[in-house]
């Protein structure tokens, strides 16, 4: 008895934590509209920013960008995006990065 209330017990550990690192992930579909309708609005051609799509950096620049830089020039960009919003930004552009196995341009 004592045998498979561990088990039950271990069992429901292991999808917790499997359900908690999903959820820490963002959601890439989101993420997409989020950052058209928040980023490329700026980042495009003769735009405020510099023209930038998910394959202007690798995987690891993107994952740097936001631990460490966070939009140095404009930070206030980020005000409105709560921190959900950033990490589906994140997701999708870490996914769609230029070494990822999806590159895209969002079109």
């Amino acid at each position: 008895m004592k045998r498979i209330t561990k088990l039950i017990i271990a069992l429901f550990l292991v999808a917790f934590t499997a359900s908690t690192v999903v959820a820490a992930q963002g959601n890439p579909k989101k993420g997409k509209f989020l950052y058209k309708k928040n980023c490329k609005t700026c980042h495009v051609k003769d735009g405020d920013g510099a023209e930038l799509t998910p394959v202007s950096k690798t995987q690891n620049q993107w994952t740097r960008f936001f631990e460490k830089d966070k939009h140095k020039k404009n930070p206030e960009s980020f005000n409105n995006l709560s921190e959900k919003d950033i990490r589906d930004i994140q997701q999708f552009l870490i996914d769609h990065a230029a070494d990822s196995a999806s590159p895209q341009l969002c079109g």
